[in-house]
């Protein structure tokens, strides 16, 4: 996948060596030529100078052909703007936003632009969003057997019951909507762009992730 990021500071630095690592193409745009330094000599990656919600920047940058955008500036406003312009004039569907605001971060949520607050996420996090096959572990038990685990729910379930997807081997535990976190009732059901988290014994992890593809089927 080609991957733009915008913004090179800890975060965007970050991403952007750890994408390479992957095997990902990536290009990095800061407005400060001195922000690459962060990158490392061994990074392989496309530098480009410019202001991020340029249009011909985005395209020198390989927006056309990009998989996802990241957008981690350290301005809201800016981020907004290139989310934005990478979702509505690209067509980009993989598109975060780094938000500070809370509240603002909400309303951007509601218009499908995925956001992260720098307080509550991290580099990692913001990776599991643009490569979603990644394992996305959010806490271990002390002796490894039971993980609290991140998914993303398919479109394919939109309307299933939350309580449908419970089983012996797993529980959801909570929903991610709109940037807000609840706890599933009997009544809840699956929205487009929700996102589980999930208790299940770690041996059991990959069976329940097959039963999201055929969970379809199930009463809603």
């Amino acid at each position: 996948m080609h991957v733009v990021i915008v913004g090179c500071g800890r975060v965007g630095s970050t991403l952007g060596r750890e994408l390479v690592s992957a095997g990902h193409t990536v290009a990095v745009v800061d407005r400060k030529a001195e922000a690459f330094s962060r990158l490392g000599e061994s990074f392989t990656g496309q530098k480009i100078m410019g202001i991020g919600f340029d249009r011909d920047v985005l395209i020198e940058a390989g927006i056309q052909k990009a998989g996802a955008l990241a957008a981690v500036t350290n301005g809201d406003n800016s981020n907004i703007l290139i989310a934005r312009v990478a979702r509505e004039e690209f067509g980009i569907e993989r598109v975060v936003a780094r938000i500070y605001d809370p509240k603002r971060a909400e309303i951007y949520e509601r218009l499908g632009i995925a956001t992260v607050a720098t307080v509550k996420w991290t580099s990692e996090r913001i990776l599991r969003r643009i490569l979603p096959d990644l394992p996305a572990v959010e806490w271990t038990d002390p002796s490894a057997k039971v993980v609290l685990v991140e998914r993303e729910l398919p479109k394919a379930i939109v309307g299933t019951r939350v309580l449908s997807l419970d089983s012996a081997i797993a529980r959801v535990v909570a929903i991610r909507r709109l940037g807000t976190a609840i706890i599933p009732t009997a009544d809840t059901v699956v929205q487009e762009g929700d996102v589980a988290y999930v208790a299940a014994e770690i041996k059991s992890l990959e069976t329940f992730d097959k039963s999201l593809v055929v969970a379809t089927g199930k009463d809603h």
